[in-house]
């Protein structure tokens, strides 16, 4: 099919174009539709499949016809932009001539249609090879490893029963039931039985633990605490609570594990050399994640510097949407940071509209990158990334 495409205005990176199918290539396809089902038609007054020509045109060419120029316009308008070597940015917007419409379902007129795009920018990439980048490194210290043991060992510490009527104090493990009322009703989540509560390791309510210093088995004591403004469960946030705690029974931490084989066993490895190896090796891998992280900030810092060009508005619009999308959801479940909270939502649009502006410009010049040096993902490369994407988001 013969089309005539003209750029018709272009202003920036917007183009319009305009593409006329001549009404004879219709006339071809409307007369290559009628004699494919023609064969199958059956007519009262004719016999099967010797139905005229001429009576199908007559009785069905003009809804025929309105599928070739519904198929026209769904294949043609990536077909006119190939021929047109136009490298779109957004989806085009088609705008139909509807004063032919009419007259083009009759076969009395060319299909004509207009194309908005918004194309590509054309500009040079940077040289890669004339990009230099440090990549800190940073060997794991003995000091570090003894640090992790500690921490290790202080984590999978044991607690033995205190002596009757001994109080608890900073560091022990109270065992208690409790149940929590605010303004005298219990609260879905505000019970537990046998909970095993450290006094100083900040697990509960800011509060909670403190007042269960000088507890001794068998009491019961009255614990009244607020819960913070940015407590997880909304409708809970910044209410006062009482928890009615029956202390079971008060547990001190055993003395200072031994940092040897014993303790190596207790966790799952064979000797305190194994788990030592183990946590290098962790946290070899904790600071190579973080030198890619920061090679790779430095990288996209570089690239965004040295590249300045028009952006098409479509893609940063949508970027944008996305972006603040996010932040919407955020403020709306009380999850936006400390520094966003202080700021109008003048400012936060445009800070965010940068970010959507400097992520557009580094994906545009990191494809062009990538297809002027032919690289090629693999599968097993998109799987990876896939399952990594996958991880930042658990169910």
């Amino acid at each position: 099919m013969a089309m005539q495409i003209t750029q018709k205005s272009g202003e920036g990176l917007s183009r319009v174009y305009g593409v006329t199918v001549p009404m004879q290539d219709l006339a071809d396809k409307l007369e290559a539709k009628i004699a494919e089902i023609r064969p199958r038609m059956n007519i009262k007054g004719f016999r099967p499949g010797k139905v005229p020509t001429a009576h199908v045109k007559r009785m069905y060419g003009k809804s025929l016809m309105g599928e070739i120029v519904q198929e026209t316009l769904n294949t043609g308008q990536q077909r006119a932009l190939d021929e047109a070597k136009v490298r779109v940015a957004t989806s085009p917007d088609l705008k139909l001539d509807e004063s032919t419409i009419d007259k083009v379902l009759a076969g009395q007129a060319d299909l004509a249609f207009d194309l908005a795009v918004q194309v590509m920018p054309e500009f040079e990439p940077v040289d890669i090879a004339t990009l230099e980048l440090k990549r800190p490194v940073h060997e794991v210290s003995d000091e570090e490893i003894e640090t992790q043991l500690k921490v290790i060992s202080d984590s999978n510490r044991s607690y033995e029963p205190k002596a009757e009527g001994e109080p608890a104090e900073d560091g022990d493990m109270v065992v208690a039931d409790f149940v929590g009322r605010i303004d005298g009703e219990s609260f879905e989540g505000g019970s537990a039985e046998a909970s095993e509560i450290t006094i100083g390791s900040g697990r509960f309510i800011p509060g909670f633990e403190e007042q269960l210093k000088g507890a001794k088995a068998g009491e019961v004591v009255t614990i009244k605490v607020t819960f913070p403004d940015d407590y997880g469960a909304e409708a809970l946030r910044g209410k006062a609570a009482e928890f009615e705690t029956t202390v079971k029974e008060v547990r001190a931490p055993k003395a200072e594990e031994a940092l040897d084989d014993d303790l190596a066993k207790r966790i799952g490895f064979d000797t305190l050399d194994a788990l030592k190896e183990a946590i290098r090796n962790q946290t070899a891998q904790q600071y190579g994640q973080a030198s890619r992280f920061k090679a790779k900030r430095a990288l996209l810092d570089v690239l965004d510097e040295k590249h300045e060009f028009d952006l098409p508005p479509g893609m940063v619009e949508n970027e944008f949407s996305a972006i603040w999308s996010q932040v919407e959801a955020e403020r709306a479940s009380g999850e936006l940071s400390d520094e966003d909270k202080e700021k109008s939502e003048e400012q936060l649009r445009s800070e965010y509209r940068k970010i959507a502006e400097r992520r557009v410009r580094l994906g545009l010049v990191l494809a062009e990158i990538g297809q002027r040096h032919n690289v090629q993902i693999s599968e097993q490369e998109m799987q990876q990334a896939l399952i990594a994407e996958i991880r930042r988001y658990p169910s």
